[in-house]
């Protein structure tokens, strides 16, 4: 029986493969919901996707999550630098959530230097392109098998 991973992502990650390429790559943000949907039925999960450039939004479905799912990837684009209330609602459920980035946050402006979501996450992967993504998945297959 597969389990359920929620994959949630934040403000202007609609906008990949449009947005700053260099940066972020060149897939779109379906090629990503793609590429996760069949790394997670490889690693026995049904993936759901969202994205929102809504906090209350990501704050809802984390809240789901800690209801529906086994774990959560989050990519809380630049709500990780500033959100208190994803830190709390994080903190809130019970089932694991991995913090994602597709670029190397350290080594951009020094704003993204800080995660105020990362002390509430069991951990965090940065700067492999959209494959931070399948990384993310396999990460929370290892803390929920």
């Amino acid at each position: 029986m597969s389990k359920t991973v929620f994959v949630l992502n934040g403000p202007n990650l609609n906008m990949l493969g449009k947005r700053e390429p260099g940066i972020y790559g060149g897939k779109t943000l379906t090629d990503v919901e793609n590429d996760c949907i069949a790394a997670g039925r490889d690693l026995g999960f049904d993936v759901d996707f969202r994205q929102s450039n809504h906090e209350g939004d990501l704050i809802g479905w984390i809240h789901e999550a800690g209801e529906k799912a086994v774990g959560v990837a989050i990519n809380a684009g630049a709500y990780t630098h500033t959100s208190i209330a994803l830190h709390d609602a994080i903190k809130a459920i019970s089932v694991p959530v991995v913090e994602l980035h597709i670029s190397n946050v350290h080594a951009r402006e020094e704003f993204r230097h800080h995660s105020m979501i990362a002390p509430a996450v069991k951990g965090v992967i940065c700067g492999f392109g959209t494959a931070s993504y399948i990384l993310a998945l396999h990460a929370l297959k290892s803390i929920t098998a």
